[in-house]
């Protein structure tokens, strides 16, 4: 989805938003540059993606601690022989509790000087996202296990100009796409391709701007595309602009440039991401009846060039003067409501993806590379490799719904249907994708293949616990 189609659309419902329906507060008078907090006085509870606490149970001076416990089981209609869940970077076992992500940390802040830092403990550290990170077999020393345990690590300082300027250096979210890394912030469980295939974390530097209450200026030095070190000579760049003009609406693009292809120096990727929220209607809390309703739209666009390969302007076979096409065009789209004194949500929403050439599609687990395979223990790791070859052709589709109880803002538990769909065999169907048992022990007898199928019908039961 283009960029100026988004600002259309959100210029249109600013004005809505702004009417009587609107509990947009009044914005104080700060005495100084130094008292200007970013988006001050505004309600972002309800924003898909972002902490919906309204303010921590701790009070210790200069560290603000954080603790989330992300645990869910899941049940997959295709119900795998060896309990494992294909294209999820949220979850990894099927038809059994897992803890996703025990996550403890905080914020740092004295006389200026800022940090963060984020652990991370259980299936995501393991086998959900670095497993897509092929920086690590660049040169010696593991990378992968250096950083595995930890989600954000940064440290900085805060200027006090404008109404803040911060640099950062570290490990530190991605901002591509509108869901978020923890799933204690999100409205849906299971996230659409348009999340899902692209970068929940950078490894670099980022300036963050802001020239107003109202908006966000962010630039980025980074290794790369959700990568723990560079594959290429050059560092990735690019940028975030957020823009709240109310507590109401939130609009954000965030755009990338780099080289992600390891070895291929003439190999360039650009991608292009974009979110709109609106909450169209809203009340207080002490209705029994629906208090909120929001949605939530989200477009990218991207592709590569070079060394082979041309965007948009390829063709599906190839041929010598211009290369195949590779791109990737996504859209998701949710709608959630608020009801019962805020304590109770229902979601509906959905996706479409395209990606020629799959160079974002999560490979299915136990095929990933040629190589061998550092973040998945299985014996089958890439002995039966996904092929994601210039040509490839990649294309999916999902819709979810979900209800979801909140009884205070440190708890949620929410249950999630989803429904995925993809043009190639790409789920883990019966079968698996370990070994004819299910088990890593098992010997692999010739002619055995892992077990895909092009859909999958998926239940999740999740607890969330932030405080």
């Amino acid at each position: 989805m283009k960029k100026t189609t988004i600002t259309f659309l959100a210029l249109a419902v600013l004005a809505f938003t702004q009417r009587a329906n609107s509990q947009t507060s009044p914005q104080p008078k700060k005495d100084s540059v130094k008292d200007q907090t970013p988006f001050d006085n505004m309600d972002q509870t309800w924003v898909n993606g972002n902490d919906r606490r309204d303010s921590s149970v701790f009070h210790i001076p200069y560290f603000s601690p954080e603790i989330f416990v992300d645990a869910n089981v899941t049940y997959s209609g295709n119900n795998p022989i060896d309990h494992t869940v294909v294209g999820s970077t949220a979850l990894a076992r099927d038809n059994e509790m897992e803890i996703s992500q025990l996550g403890f940390g905080g914020d740092f802040n004295y006389d200026c000087a800022r940090g963060r830092f984020m652990t991370q403990f259980g299936t995501r550290d393991e086998v959900v996202v670095p497993r897509n990170d092929y920086s690590p077999y660049r040169g010696q020393y593991d990378l992968a296990d250096a950083y595995r345990y930890i989600s954000e690590a940064y440290g900085g300082y805060h200027f006090n100009k404008m109404h803040g300027i911060n640099v950062d250096g570290g490990l530190f979210m991605s901002y591509i796409g509108l869901n978020s890394y923890y799933q204690p912030e999100n409205w849906d469980y299971q996230a659409s391709y348009t999340s899902d295939n692209t970068p929940w974390f950078f490894n670099g530097i980022r300036v963050q701007l802001f020239p107003s209450n109202f908006l966000k200026i962010e630039l980025w030095l980074i290794n790369g595309w959700q990568s723990y070190a560079t594959f290429n000579s050059n560092p990735g760049v690019g940028g975030n602009i957020t823009w709240i003009p109310n507590e109401n609406v939130k609009l954000l693009t965030n755009d990338y440039y780099g080289q992600d292809d390891a070895g291929l120096l003439g190999r360039h990727r650009f991608h292009s991401d974009n979110s709109l929220l609106v909450r169209y209607f809203h009340r207080a809390k002490s209705s029994k009846g629906i208090t909120q309703m929001a949605f939530s739209l989200t477009g990218d666009i991207g592709f590569e060039q070079g060394d082979g390969v041309n965007g948009f302007n390829g063709f599906k076979t190839g041929n010598d003067s211009s290369g195949y096409a590779q791109y990737f065009a996504s859209a998701m789209f949710y709608n959630r409501i608020w009801f019962a004194h805020g304590k109770w949500a229902w979601l509906i929403g959905g996706g479409v993806m395209a990606n020629p050439g799959r160079y974002l599609v999560l490979e299915p687990s136990g095929q990933a590379s040629d190589l061998p395979n550092p973040y998945n223990p299985t014996q089958t790791a890439g002995a039966f490799p996904f092929t994601q070859n210039p040509g490839d052709q990649f294309g999916a589709w999902d819709c979810s719904t979900n209800i979801a109880w909140l009884p205070n803002q440190s708890i949620e538990f929410k249950l999630e249907l989803v429904h995925r769909q993809a043009n190639v065999p790409y789920f883990a169907g019966p079968g698996g994708v370990t070994s004819p048992t299910g088990y890593t022990t098992t010997p692999i007898p010739p002619g055995w293949t892992p077990d895909l199928v092009r859909s999958e019908n998926r239940v999740i039961v999740a607890i969330l616990f932030r405080i």
